[in-house]
C-alpha cells in the first residue's frame, strides 16, 4: 500500500463503511457480530479480536475453532511503506482459488484509496 496512512487503511478494514468499498458489497458490523453481504447473499462471521490501527480478526459461522481471517497492518521500517498482510485459512486444494480472491479485491482496495 506503498506510502498510505496508517489510519486510513485501517478505517478501510474495520469499518462497515471501508469494507462495504472494497470487501463486499453490505457490511454490517455490532459488536462481535458482522454480517458480510454479496449480490444479496449474507454470510456470518464473528469478530474474535482487534487492536487499533494493528489488526482485525473474524471466523465466519460454522468454520471449525481453529480458522480465521485477518487483516494486519505493518509498516515497513526501512521503506516506511504500510503493508496490508491478509491470513486466510481455507479447505486444502482451494489455496488459488482464494489467492486469485484476494488478489482482486486488495486490488479494488488499492484502487480506491489510490495507491
Amino acid at each position: 500500500m506503498k506510502s498510505t496512512p496508517v489510519l486510513l487503511l485501517w478505517n478501510y478494514v474495520s469499518t462497515a463503511n471501508g469494507l462495504s468499498e472494497w470487501f463486499a458489497d453490505n457490511v454490517v458490523l455490532n459488536h462481535k457480530d458482522c454480517v458480510f453481504t454479496w449480490n444479496g447473499v449474507s454470510q456470518r462471521a464473528t469478530m474474535l479480536g482487534s487492536r487499533l490501527g494493528i489488526y482485525m480478526k473474524f471466523r465466519w459461522e460454522g468454520d471449525c475453532v481453529g480458522s480465521f481471517f485477518e487483516f494486519r497492518i505493518t509498516v515497513n521500517e526501512l521503506t516506511d511503506a504500510t503493508v496490508l498482510q491478509v491470513t486466510d485459512y481455507v479447505e486444502r486444494g482451494d489455496e488459488q482459488d482464494a489467492i486469485d480472491l484476494w488478489n482482486s479485491q486488495i486490488e479494488i482496495l488499492r484502487r480506491r484509496i489510490g495507491c
